[in-house]
């Protein structure tokens, strides 16, 4: 696996320190840099990144807005990984809801950036899920709203384990299943949810009341 990483941020050094750390990495390489959301539809149309680590808060262009139309006008969007100062950020919910894959605190150590982008890269796990339900906590209706959604027993069961976090080797050991066969319910959850990926299928169980998260 090899990635291209497109940095958005309107601090220069931020940029930098992530610059370092992403090209150190044989397998993934800094393919540009923004420092507005404004930038990035430009950039990801010229240098079709695979990742983009994009600072949720910006003066002109933030990275709610720039997520959104990322999503809604290119084809076959790049991941997106929202990075901010605090985790409990009400506006880290908003870029997942609009389509990014995880985020991360600008406090992670080097070797947590890394993980991120290859995490969302093969899209097999969440990224940050404890925080995620944190986040999601804050949201949450009650009532089951993926009743029409025509999910199988089995596949209910798949979304709550990638709802708590689980790869899918964890959930194939927690379910005694083949990875496989997990990979084909995965598949299936997400095309009837209408989700990009685990992230937005776990978003959309958290938003329809389907999983209510703790505390």
């Amino acid at each position: 696996m090899s990635a291209g990483v497109l940095l958005v941020d309107d601090e220069p050094l931020i940029r930098a320190g992530l610059r370092a750390i992403i090209d150190s990495e044989a397998d993934l390489s800094v393919l540009g840099e923004a420092a507005d959301g404004a930038e990035v539809p430009g950039l990801v149309a010229r240098l079709r990144p695979d990742v983009v680590l994009m600072d949720v808060r910006m003066p002109a262009v933030d990275g709610i807005r720039a997520t959104t139309h990322l999503m809604s006008t290119v084809d076959s969007p790049p991941k997106v990984i929202v990075v901010t100062t605090f985790e409990n950020d009400d506006y880290v919910y908003d870029a997942l809801v609009a389509g990014a894959s995880g985020f991360l605190l600008k406090r992670a150590r080097p070797e947590e950036i890394v993980a991120a982008i290859r995490t969302v890269v093969t899209g097999e796990s969440l990224l940050f899920p404890a925080a995620i339900r944190r986040l999601a906590a804050q949201h949450a209706p009650s009532g089951d709203g993926l009743a029409s959604a025509g999910l199988t027993d089995r596949e209910r069961e798949v979304l709550r384990l990638m709802a708590s976090g689980l790869s899918n080797v964890e959930i194939a050991g927690e379910l005694y299943l083949g990875i496989q066969t997990v990979k084909t319910h995965v598949g299936n959850v997400l095309a009837k949810l209408g989700a990009r990926d685990r992230t937005q299928a776990v978003i959309r169980a958290y938003d329809s009341g389907f999983v209510i998260p703790a505390g």
